[in-house]
């Protein structure tokens, strides 16, 4: 018995290094078999197909030998699969969204039928550096895929997931093809910085519109402090991380086209007189203001003739292939949009290239990745200027005389808006390349080593001709006008990491260090000239303008770098599947800091509980997953533009000596080496849950973030400071608000099946200081936004202890019998200090000071419903939302529903409004039962400020896929039809109660804001 011991120990020494183990005649184990053992060893190959439950092959599942995760493959694009390996091993196949299935292998050939996993607690979700599943996350991440995004004519990523992720509110305001989303998470964080959160593609910056939207496989988003925490100075607003969609392992070369046409118009017009009201109107005895009174013959829809109905097409076509060690996917995606206005076209042009080549047993993997893109519309043309001019136009004027030349009249900006579009030649190219490549090595299973190198480049160039029939030479006498501007921006990136993971008995460890470096250069130039001797150039030949020669050509140039340089760390911890705990820490400088505050720090925690794990919890079998988590993240807020600590000198005034205009270096910048990032201290707590299967699960969140060392230009004196302004990191804001998700399967059956998904968040923003002991305001407010010409005054108000959006202007409480309005007034006493009385009088009579809060931008709740149905081969998805509790200033009311311009107003001009009596002591008013038309001038009185509240059904899409498994070359076929805004309930007078809710002027709808429009489109979806 020692002896056969002995024998033993040696024999395992000896074949340790080749890490091979056999099965002894007595059943023990050695290192060498005997000739029995190597008998009963019996190899063979499986084969087989991997299916859904329709009988569609799944492509990319994994199958490998169970316990041996070296030893495996990835199905085909049929579904096909081909593992040797022992027989009487197990043979396991996964792949996300599907439960895993098991077989022993005991024949050449067996297929698999993957059951639906419903609960997608494996589902992998993208964080900051990497990847988790969703039930290890313990801080508050929500992720998109591609089978759950809006479809339609989208202009952009960010319309992709309107409407699905709680917290996140993406609006699209306005009509313009070439515009884009505005995007808000979690309320308003910086007085001076935008609200867009950081968004990434496939981990280098980048837009919405980097890639087509049919190239993204998800968009993850992160939402809280200890999620973000790892990107530093960016992670404020939150993280948006676009993943593209990549090639696959051993799968058979394949096309896929999406394409698509569709038809959009303005969704709403504004109710302007026509010419046969306006005449009705004059013979009632109406007459403006001004001079705009004659009948000049025609009957002109202006807006028509400016407008049109939009047709823009899309087409999509991806390539896709692999074997073992190689991967590709290729992309090219066509787009060319129409506007509702003329003259607003853009075609794009982009393609995506990834190549991924693996060796060494998989050891070191290299993927190269390119992504280019050529943009091009129309340019220099005012759209917001020609909207006006065609609303406010006189409709019985003509567009041309009867020689074929623009009808003109020179009023302040009352311009023919034809000549404005037509007499313009102008166009913008905007050409974007960026190189990414990556190099992974695993040296074992557990470790991993990953560095990436990016270089992306972005160039413009964009002119534009205003010819001699254009207002600006009929009007102004430019006699040609030509502008010629190009920019060239270059961005260097080098990531590195280390990534090692291990498990040992119940215990999961992840960590992750990295270094990170980015670059940013920009360069600008611009010119222009007028006086041009002919029109045939263009904004091609500058010089031949002789406006150079007499002092009124106009040039203008800058260049700019800055740096981002940071290092960072997480680690992660798992403990049986129920205790889960990550600490994320970055440390990060950049360059447009002062000198004193070069670099910070941004630690993030975040913990988290599987209750359903618990022992006393297996009774509940119905309970899939049962998380609570709570996280906490310090983020910051990089300062906008460069160089704002340094002090600057400018030559921007001029003085005239011996008749010789000479130029002033005068101070443009005080020096501030204090100036650093906006910090933000947020706390999360969340819970999870899923129930029955998966077919009832969502989250719970509650959170609170303050913002301190927010940036602002604060009043200093000259001297000891050398310029009168100086920014400075003094405010402080506070958010706090709910989320709540609800996804649900109420109904499956075999043939129909119905998912909804729900979701509602809360918002309540807090402005908690704006000084501090070194820079303060002479109060605790200060007013911004602006109505235009010719009411000129401010539109908002930040204030300590106020949310950001408050409008502030005088409240009216109706019109006097002559229809002068009549506003409240506040009292003061001999100090200038508010009493907290009122009284009532004329608003011509009013100040600045009797301003008040009139109501608030930003809305209080969101609400999204998205329904998706599915019956045989038929899909049908309803996606609706809404904002309430918020306010919006109607712009065009405010200038256009007055009866006393000398333009062509709406017809709510002529509606009439509560005469109201005032008291003797101005105390009181009361409503006398009478009724009269404004006769005052354009104020921004309350009357303007209305209910902004609104539910819109806002992507409906029906589509049919075809049962194809009997075509030999097709793969996949489906059709579909799509409405985008569709319809919307709201009481809101103006043309669409979506507005811009971002920034301190939220809730505004300005009056020269693009058309919002509806679209109808029809797609096709093929893969070969």
């Amino acid at each position: 018995m020692r002896n056969n011991t002995y024998a033993k120990v040696i024999m395992f020494l000896l074949m340790t290094a080749g890490n091979i183990t056999f099965a002894l005649a007595d059943g023990s184990s050695t290192g060498i078999p005997s000739v029995q053992s190597v008998q009963q060893v019996n190899t063979i190959t499986v084969k087989g197909v991997v299916k859904d439950k329709n009988g569609d092959p799944i492509v990319g599942a994994t199958v490998t030998e169970k316990g041996n995760t070296k030893n495996g493959a990835i199905t085909d694009i049929d579904g096909n699969y081909s593992l040797r390996l022992p027989a009487g091993k197990i043979i396991t196949v996964s792949y996300v969204g599907f439960k895993t299935a098991e077989f022993k292998a005991t024949s050449g050939h067996h297929n698999f039928l993957l059951e639906e996993d419903l609960t997608d607690l494996n589902e992998v979700v993208v964080v900051g550096y990497g990847t988790q599943k969703k039930a290890d996350v313990t801080s508050s991440v929500a992720s998109v895929k591609a089978k759950d995004f809006n479809t339609g004519s989208v202009l952009d990523a960010g319309q992709l997931v309107q409407g699905k992720v709680a917290g996140l509110n993406i609006s699209l305001p306005s009509g313009d093809p070439n515009g884009s989303t505005t995007v808000m998470l979690r309320g308003t964080s910086s007085l001076m910085g935008n609200s867009t959160p950081l968004i990434l593609v496939d981990g280098v910056p980048g837009s919405f519109s980097t890639v087509a939207p049919e190239d993204i496989e998800s968009i993850d988003v992160l939402k809280d402090g200890s999620a973000t925490a790892i990107y530093g100075t960016r992670g404020t607003n939150g993280v948006i991380i676009i993943t593209t969609k990549s090639g696959s392992r051993e799968v058979k070369p394949s096309i896929e086209y999406n394409g698509y046409l569709s038809v959009a118009y303005q969704a709403k017009k504004a109710d302007f007189l026509n010419a046969s009201q306006l005449r009705e109107r004059w013979k009632e005895g109406w007459t403006p203001s001004g001079a705009d009174d004659k009948d000049y013959g025609a009957s002109t829809n202006w807006l028509d003739e400016v407008s049109r109905t939009a047709v823009s097409h899309n087409h999509n076509l991806t390539f896709r292939g692999g074997s073992k060690s190689v991967s590709y996917l290729a992309a090219l995606n066509y787009n060319d949009r129409e506007g509702t206005l003329k003259k607003t076209d853009g075609k794009n042009i982009r393609a995506n290239f990834e190549l991924t080549h693996r060796m060494f047993d998989d050891k070191l993997t290299t993927t190269l990745m390119m992504i280019a893109s050529e943009r091009k519309y129309p340019y220099g043309v005012s759209h917001g200027t020609v909207y006006r001019d065609a609303c406010i136009q006189n409709p019985t004027q003509p567009v041309y005389d009867e020689n074929g030349n623009y009808v003109e009249r020179n009023v302040y900006f009352y311009d023919n808006p034809v000549s404005l579009q037509n007499e313009n030649v102008g166009s913008a190219r905007n050409r974007n390349i960026r190189f990414t490549g990556t190099m992974v090595f695993r040296p074992f299973e557990d470790l991993s080593f990953k560095g990436s190198v990016t270089r992306k480049g972005q160039n413009s160039i964009n002119g534009y001709y205003q010819t001699k029939k254009h207002p600006s030479t009929t009007e102004n006498g430019l006699n040609g006008y030509a502008s010629r501007y190009s920019s060239d921006y270059i961005y260097n990136s080098v990531e590195l990491t280390a990534d090692w993971h291990h498990k040992f008995n119940k215990h999961s460890i992840e960590a992750i260090a990295g270094y990170s470096y980015e670059d940013n250069r920009t360069e600008y130039f611009s010119a222009n000239n007028r006086n041009f001797p002919t029109d045939s150039y263009t904004y091609n030949k500058l010089g031949s303008g002789k406006g150079l020669a007499q002092g009124v050509a106009g040039e203008d140039s800058y260049k700019y770098q800055t740096r981002l340089i940071g290092v960072f760390g997480r680690v992660t911890y798992n403990y049986d599947d129920r205790y889960l705990a990550m600490f994320s820490i970055r440390h990060e400088g950049s360059s447009k800091f002062g000198e004193d505050h070069k670099w910070g720090n941004f630690p993030g925690v975040s913990i988290g509980w599987r209750i359903n794990n618990e022992k006393f919890m297996k009774q509940f079998s119905w309970i899939d997953n049962l998380k609570l988590r709570a996280g906490f993240g310090i983020t910051g807020i990089d300062i906008n533009d460069p160089y704002q600590s340094l002090a600057s000198l400018g030559y921007d005034n001029y003085f005239l000596y011996n008749n010789d205009w000479i130029r002033i270096l005068t101070p443009t910048r005080n020096a501030n080496p204090d100036l650093r990032w906006e910090k933000k201290y947020e706390y999360n707590l969340g819970f999870d849950y899923e129930f029955f299967g998966g077919r009832l699960g969502g989250s719970i969140d509650f959170y609170l973030r303050d913002t301190k060392d927010a940036l602002w230009n604060y009043s200093v004196p000259v001297p000891p400071y050398q310029y009168s302004t100086i920014m400075a990191n003094v405010g402080k804001i506070r958010n706090k608000g709910v989320e709540v998700l609800i996804n649900a399967i109420p109904v499956k059956t075999k043939d129909f099946e119905w998912n909804t998904n729900f979701s509602y968040s809360h918002n309540s923003n807090e402005v908690r200081s704006i000084s501090n002991d070194k820079y303060t305001m002479s109060t605790d407010w200060f007013t911004t936004g602006y109505t235009g010409e010719p009411i000129q005054t401010e539109t908002h108000r930040v204030k300590v202890g106020e949310p950001i959006g408050n409008f502030f202007g005088l409240k009216s409480v109706g019109l006097t019998s002559d229809g002068k309005w009549v506003v409240e007034r506040l009292e003061r006493d001999a100090d200038g200090n508010l009493t907290g009385n009122k009284y009532y009088d004329l608003a011509a009579n009013a100040t600045t000071e009797d301003r008040q809060v009139l109501g608030n931008g930003v809305p209080k709740h969101f609400v999204n419903f998205n329904n998706t149905i599915t019956y045989k081969n038929w899909d049908l998805s309803i996606n609706m939302r809404g904002q309430f509790g918020f306010q919006i200033l109607n712009f065009q009311e405010m200038f256009y529903a007055n009866p006393t311009i000398q333009y062509n107003v709406l017809n709510s001009a002529f509606n009439t409004h509560d005469v109201v009596s005032i008291s003797e002591d101005k105390k009181s008013v009361t409503k006398t039962g009478e009724k009269v038309r404004i006769n005052d001038s354009q104020r921004y009185v309350s009357e303007y400020v209305e209910d902004g509240d609104f539910w819109k059904i806002d992507n409906v899409t029906l589509g049919y896929s075809f049962n194809v498994k009997k075509l030999k070359w097709i793969q996949r076929l489906r059709i579909y039809a799509s409405c985008l805004n569709l319809a919307t309930i709201t009481g809101y007078k103006g043309i669409d109660p979506e507005v811009d809710i971002t920034g301190l002027t939220a809730g505004t709808d300005d009056r020269d804001k693009y058309p919002t429009t509806r679209s109808f489109t029809f797609g096709v979806n093929v893969t070969f």
